[in-house]
Protein backbone atom coordinates (compact mmCIF):
# COMPACT_ATOMS: atom_id res chain seq x y z
CA UNK A 1 0.00 0.00 0.00
CA UNK A 2 1.71 3.55 -0.94
CA UNK A 3 1.39 6.30 1.52
CA UNK A 4 0.16 9.86 1.15
CA UNK A 5 2.36 10.41 3.82
CA UNK A 6 5.76 9.44 2.52
CA UNK A 7 7.84 12.06 4.27
CA UNK A 8 7.52 15.61 6.26
CA UNK A 9 9.95 17.05 3.78
CA UNK A 10 7.27 16.82 0.96
CA UNK A 11 6.67 20.20 -0.74
CA UNK A 12 3.26 21.79 -0.96
CA UNK A 13 2.97 21.07 -4.79
CA UNK A 14 3.81 17.64 -4.99
CA UNK A 15 0.65 16.57 -3.20
CA UNK A 16 -1.18 17.64 -6.56
CA UNK A 17 1.30 15.99 -8.74
CA UNK A 18 3.12 12.65 -7.71
CA UNK A 19 2.62 10.91 -4.02
CA UNK A 20 -1.04 9.71 -5.70
CA UNK A 21 -1.37 6.47 -6.65
CA UNK A 22 -4.12 7.73 -9.74
CA UNK A 23 -6.50 10.17 -10.76
CA UNK A 24 -9.07 8.72 -8.65
CA UNK A 25 -6.96 9.01 -5.30
CA UNK A 26 -5.79 13.24 -6.16
CA UNK A 27 -9.81 13.87 -7.13
CA UNK A 28 -10.75 12.06 -3.63
CA UNK A 29 -8.09 14.28 -1.77
CA UNK A 30 -9.55 17.89 -3.95
CA UNK A 31 -13.27 16.76 -2.55
CA UNK A 32 -11.90 16.35 0.54
CA UNK A 33 -10.22 19.69 0.59
CA UNK A 34 -13.80 21.26 -0.63
CA UNK A 35 -15.78 19.62 1.78
CA UNK A 36 -13.74 20.46 4.63
CA UNK A 37 -13.98 24.23 3.51
CA UNK A 38 -17.54 23.88 3.34
CA UNK A 39 -17.77 22.49 6.71
CA UNK A 40 -15.55 25.09 7.91
CA UNK A 41 -17.50 27.89 6.58
CA UNK A 42 -21.02 26.23 8.23
CA UNK A 43 -19.34 25.42 11.28
CA UNK A 44 -18.94 29.30 11.72
CA UNK A 45 -22.01 30.23 10.09
CA UNK A 46 -23.55 27.96 13.25
CA UNK A 47 -21.30 29.82 15.55
CA UNK A 48 -22.82 33.19 14.41
CA UNK A 49 -26.03 32.12 14.86
CA UNK A 50 -25.92 30.67 17.86
CA UNK A 51 -24.19 33.56 19.46
CA UNK A 52 -27.40 35.97 17.71
CA UNK A 53 -29.48 33.68 19.34
CA UNK A 54 -28.11 33.89 22.55
CA UNK A 55 -27.58 37.84 22.47
CA UNK A 56 -31.55 38.58 21.47
CA UNK A 57 -33.21 35.61 22.86
CA UNK A 58 -30.97 34.17 25.91
CA UNK A 59 -31.99 34.71 29.67
CA UNK A 60 -31.51 37.88 29.62
CA UNK A 61 -32.47 39.29 26.50
CA UNK A 62 -35.72 40.87 27.94
CA UNK A 63 -33.34 43.54 29.02
CA UNK A 64 -31.32 43.81 25.89
CA UNK A 65 -34.03 44.39 24.13
CA UNK A 66 -34.97 47.50 26.03
CA UNK A 67 -32.01 48.86 26.39
CA UNK A 68 -31.25 48.76 22.55
CA UNK A 69 -34.72 50.45 22.38
CA UNK A 70 -33.62 52.86 24.93
CA UNK A 71 -30.25 53.63 22.75
CA UNK A 72 -32.81 54.22 19.79
CA UNK A 73 -34.36 56.68 21.11
CA UNK A 74 -30.99 58.28 22.18
CA UNK A 75 -29.64 58.26 18.36
CA UNK A 76 -33.49 59.06 17.18
CA UNK A 77 -32.74 62.32 19.61
CA UNK A 78 -29.56 63.58 18.39
CA UNK A 79 -29.89 62.84 14.30
CA UNK A 80 -32.97 65.62 15.42
CA UNK A 81 -31.43 67.99 16.93
CA UNK A 82 -28.63 67.62 14.10
CA UNK A 83 -30.46 68.14 11.48
CA UNK A 84 -32.92 70.90 13.37
CA UNK A 85 -29.01 72.69 13.55
CA UNK A 86 -28.53 72.21 10.08
CA UNK A 87 -31.56 73.18 8.53
CA UNK A 88 -32.12 75.89 10.90
CA UNK A 89 -35.77 74.79 11.29
CA UNK A 90 -37.91 73.91 14.88
CA UNK A 91 -39.87 71.10 14.93
CA UNK A 92 -43.10 71.86 17.49
CA UNK A 93 -42.84 69.67 20.73
CA UNK A 94 -45.99 67.24 19.38
CA UNK A 95 -44.39 66.08 16.60
CA UNK A 96 -40.96 65.25 18.39
CA UNK A 97 -43.85 63.09 20.94
CA UNK A 98 -45.48 61.84 17.98
CA UNK A 99 -42.03 60.36 16.66
CA UNK A 100 -41.33 58.76 19.81
CA UNK A 101 -44.84 57.39 20.14
CA UNK A 102 -44.39 55.67 16.49
CA UNK A 103 -40.97 54.47 17.92
CA UNK A 104 -42.43 52.97 20.98
CA UNK A 105 -45.47 51.27 18.81
CA UNK A 106 -42.60 49.58 16.59
CA UNK A 107 -40.79 48.24 19.71
CA UNK A 108 -43.93 46.99 21.50
CA UNK A 109 -44.90 45.14 17.74
CA UNK A 110 -41.55 43.48 17.42
CA UNK A 111 -41.57 42.74 21.06
CA UNK A 112 -44.65 40.90 20.51
CA UNK A 113 -43.22 39.16 17.50
CA UNK A 114 -40.28 37.97 19.36
CA UNK A 115 -41.12 34.27 19.85
CA UNK A 116 -41.94 34.12 16.20
CA UNK A 117 -38.25 35.39 15.53
CA UNK A 118 -36.82 33.09 18.09
CA UNK A 119 -38.54 30.45 16.19
CA UNK A 120 -36.96 31.40 12.47
CA UNK A 121 -33.68 31.85 14.13
CA UNK A 122 -33.80 28.35 16.06
CA UNK A 123 -34.96 26.95 12.52
CA UNK A 124 -32.39 28.62 10.88
CA UNK A 125 -29.13 27.37 13.57
CA UNK A 126 -31.13 23.14 13.38
CA UNK A 127 -30.42 23.75 9.03
CA UNK A 128 -27.10 24.65 9.92
CA UNK A 129 -26.58 22.51 12.32
CA UNK A 130 -27.78 19.83 9.55
CA UNK A 131 -25.88 20.67 6.83
CA UNK A 132 -22.61 20.86 9.15
CA UNK A 133 -23.71 16.90 10.12
CA UNK A 134 -23.76 15.68 6.47
CA UNK A 135 -20.74 17.99 5.64
CA UNK A 136 -18.67 15.98 7.94
CA UNK A 137 -20.22 12.94 7.44
CA UNK A 138 -19.26 13.41 3.83
CA UNK A 139 -15.84 14.35 4.73
CA UNK A 140 -15.56 11.15 7.08
CA UNK A 141 -16.41 8.80 4.14
CA UNK A 142 -13.83 10.41 1.77
CA UNK A 143 -11.63 10.28 4.55
CA UNK A 144 -11.55 6.59 4.65
CA UNK A 145 -9.98 6.43 1.28
CA UNK A 146 -7.11 8.72 1.99
CA UNK A 147 -6.55 9.92 5.26
CA UNK A 148 -7.30 7.37 7.49
CA UNK A 149 -5.68 4.93 5.12
CA UNK A 150 -2.33 6.83 4.64
CA UNK A 151 -2.29 7.36 9.14
CA UNK A 152 -2.75 3.60 9.68
CA UNK A 153 -0.21 3.38 7.24
CA UNK A 154 2.58 5.72 8.57
CA UNK A 155 1.07 5.34 12.05
CA UNK A 156 2.77 6.48 14.75
CA UNK A 157 2.67 9.89 13.24
CA UNK A 158 1.92 13.32 14.68
CA UNK A 159 -0.43 15.92 13.81
CA UNK A 160 2.09 18.18 13.01
CA UNK A 161 2.71 15.66 10.25
CA UNK A 162 0.44 15.51 9.09
CA UNK A 163 -0.61 18.99 8.95
CA UNK A 164 2.62 20.17 7.09
CA UNK A 165 2.41 17.24 4.26
CA UNK A 166 -0.89 19.40 3.47
CA UNK A 167 0.43 22.38 3.33
CA UNK A 168 -1.98 24.03 5.99
CA UNK A 169 -4.65 23.18 3.11
CA UNK A 170 -6.66 21.32 5.58
CA UNK A 171 -6.78 23.19 8.99
CA UNK A 172 -5.59 21.41 12.12
CA UNK A 173 -9.14 21.68 13.86
CA UNK A 174 -10.51 19.79 10.89
CA UNK A 175 -7.80 17.00 10.97
CA UNK A 176 -8.13 16.45 14.06
CA UNK A 177 -11.75 16.31 14.18
CA UNK A 178 -11.71 13.60 11.51
CA UNK A 179 -8.90 11.96 12.96
CA UNK A 180 -11.25 11.87 16.72
CA UNK A 181 -13.32 9.91 14.82
CA UNK A 182 -11.13 7.25 14.04
CA UNK A 183 -10.03 7.48 18.32
CA UNK A 184 -13.50 7.41 19.16
CA UNK A 185 -14.33 4.05 16.47
CA UNK A 186 -11.19 1.74 18.34
CA UNK A 187 -8.67 1.81 15.29
CA UNK A 188 -6.66 4.43 16.38
CA UNK A 189 -5.26 5.94 19.80
CA UNK A 190 -3.72 8.97 21.02
CA UNK A 191 0.45 8.29 21.68
CA UNK A 192 0.82 11.36 23.96
CA UNK A 193 -1.22 14.37 24.80
CA UNK A 194 -4.83 14.59 23.98
CA UNK A 195 -5.85 18.26 23.65
CA UNK A 196 -9.80 18.71 24.15
CA UNK A 197 -10.07 21.34 20.84
CA UNK A 198 -13.63 20.13 20.16
CA UNK A 199 -15.61 22.37 22.47
CA UNK A 200 -13.65 25.55 21.42
CA UNK A 201 -14.63 28.03 18.90
CA UNK A 202 -13.17 26.89 15.16
CA UNK A 203 -10.58 29.59 15.37
CA UNK A 204 -9.81 29.12 18.83
CA UNK A 205 -9.41 25.55 18.43
CA UNK A 206 -7.19 26.08 15.15
CA UNK A 207 -4.80 27.88 17.44
CA UNK A 208 -4.85 25.94 20.61
CA UNK A 209 -3.50 23.38 18.58
CA UNK A 210 -0.62 24.84 16.80
CA UNK A 211 0.95 24.55 20.46
CA UNK A 212 0.18 20.92 21.27
CA UNK A 213 0.28 19.63 17.20
CA UNK A 214 3.84 18.24 17.78
CA UNK A 215 2.90 16.32 20.96
CA UNK A 216 -0.45 14.71 19.36
CA UNK A 217 0.61 11.21 18.18
CA UNK A 218 -1.69 8.99 16.94
CA UNK A 219 -1.18 5.14 17.01
CA UNK A 220 -2.49 2.90 15.03
CA UNK A 221 -4.70 -0.34 16.41
CA UNK A 222 -5.69 -2.40 12.93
Amino acid sequence: MSSMLKTDSLDAKDINEKYFDNHESLDVYKQLKQREQTWWKSRQQLTLLRERQMFWFGDNSFMMWLLWQLVSYIVVAMVLMLLSKLLDISLPLWQYIALFVIQTLIFIVMLSFKDRFAKQLQYKINQADLSREEMLNEMTILASDSLYRDVHAKAPITLKQIYRYYNAELRLASLHRLLQKEVDAGRLMYGEQKVQADILPLELADDALKEYARDIIYKSLI
